[in-house]
């Protein structure tokens, strides 16, 4: 007697299906985010080169320990341990909704690219540059902010100010505790290969509770004599030079910036870790430039962070900055700055902040003359961290306070 057995058809028919099936590689998207808001307080408060008339002032700030924005990041396994990433960020104003920057939809960050386990990462897009992301883990923003904590007007680039159009970027896979990342920024300025381009290179050593980097870094402007900085340049942010405060003011017209700074920390346990910083900044003058001397900035800093509990976490961190004798100045600017930081923990996403900096300023720096053109020598006035690059202190001194609440999705 011939017997049927449905269950048994059933399952061969359904393997036929999945071999008939092809195999679809996994992939991934995430959608995530930080909305940070406080209020502030500054004892003095005025406009660039401006060396009188400063008023205390009291206001809502935004993106104070961490940037407010949302994002997209996402990856597909491609098999052989490689994988196509990419990001999309954009920042915004959390007090009133507005863009970050206008015109820039992904302000942010803009880049694709593919990673491999055995053999690193290469990204192409608006992105941060290898001189930031390998010494990032030792400088002071980490638990001072770049608002209140980085070294005056951000000069060094330890915050994330410095992001890079049209830049190619490669980054080393971990090699027994070494990275390396080199990128280089396409100005695509017609008739010259370096006009307006960016390029870095950075190297970072890890070993146990010790790590250190080093990292160069030069900007070009787009115009190549110095002069206005150019749109085509590959910082510009919608066609604006980034990091323009009170200390290099009088220095914006040059035709180059360079970097070069050297970063360390020490974990001595759970609860506390220090890091040292080390910056050489110069600008380099052009024809076109305002000033004609190069202009030279050294700065060393040191940052404590301290975690009694699960909840809380402490920041106390100190910096010296200070200027080279040139264009004419004869007491060369100096900038001491103290700053501390608090943080409580809400849960894991949601956490309470305090901030308190000071500022000392001395000697004398370069401002743009706007009666005459060219620049004027005038006294170094203070100006904390990179929250207060447009609104600086008309004085010598400077007090800085705030307090907040910050949410990550």
């Amino acid at each position: 007697m011939r017997r049927h057995y449905p269950e048994v058809k059933a399952a061969f028919a359904g393997a036929a299906m999945i071999v008939a099936i092809p195999a679809f590689a996994q992939s991934s998207v995430t959608l995530y985010g930080v909305v940070d808001n406080g209020i502030g307080y500054q004892s003095s408060s005025t406009t660039l080169g401006s060396i009188s008339g400063g008023h205390s002032q009291v206001k809502m700030i935004t993106g104070v320990w961490n940037g407010s924005r949302f994002g997209l990041k996402g990856a597909e396994d491609l098999g052989a341990g490689t994988k196509a990433i990419f990001t999309l960020e954009e920042g915004f104003n959390g007090n009133n909704g507005a863009m970050s920057t206008s015109n820039l939809m992904f302000s942010r960050q803009a880049f694709v690219g593919v990673s491999n386990v055995n053999y690193g990462s290469l990204t192409a897009g608006r992105q941060y540059e290898s001189y930031y992301q390998l010494l990032v883990p030792y400088s002071p923003t980490t638990w001072l902010t770049g608002f209140s904590g980085a070294h005056p007007g951000d000069l060094d680039g330890f915050d994330a100010v410095y992001r890079a159009n049209n830049t190619l970027l490669y980054m080393s896979p971990n090699l027994y505790g070494l990275k390396f990342s080199g990128s280089y920024s396409f100005a695509g300025v017609p008739g010259s290969a370096y006009q307006g381009s960016t390029w870095t290179a950075a190297i970072q050593y890890v070993q146990g509770p010790f790590g250190v980097a080093a990292g160069f870094s030069r900007i070009n402007n787009s115009n190549v004599n110095g002069g206005a900085f150019g749109a085509d340049t590959t910082t510009s942010n919608a066609g604006a030079q980034e990091a323009i405060s009170a200390v290099n003011f009088g220095y914006q017209s040059a035709r180059a910036q360079q970097r070069f700074a050297v970063a360390a920390g020490y974990t001595f346990s759970s609860e506390f870790d220090i890091s040292a910083t080390y910056s050489n900044v110069q600008y380099i003058p052009g024809a076109g430039s305002a000033f004609h001397d190069e202009a030279i900035w050294n700065t060393g800093g040191i940052a404590l962070h301290w975690k009694p509990s699960v909840v809380w976490d402490f920041g106390v961190g100190y910096s010296y900055t200070r200027a080279t004798k040139a264009n004419g100045i004869s007491s060369n600017a100096s900038y001491q700055q103290v700053s501390l930081a608090e943080y409580y923990s809400l849960s894991k996403r949601t956490g309470l902040y305090a901030l308190q900096a000071y500022q000392r300023a001395n000697g004398q720096t370069l401002a743009p003359n706007a009666m005459g053109g060219g620049t004027q020598i005038i006294n170094a006035t203070a100006t904390i961290g990179d929250g207060f690059n447009s609104s600086p202190s008309s004085s010598r001194n400077m007090v800085s306070l705030s307090v907040g609440i910050v949410h990550r999705f």
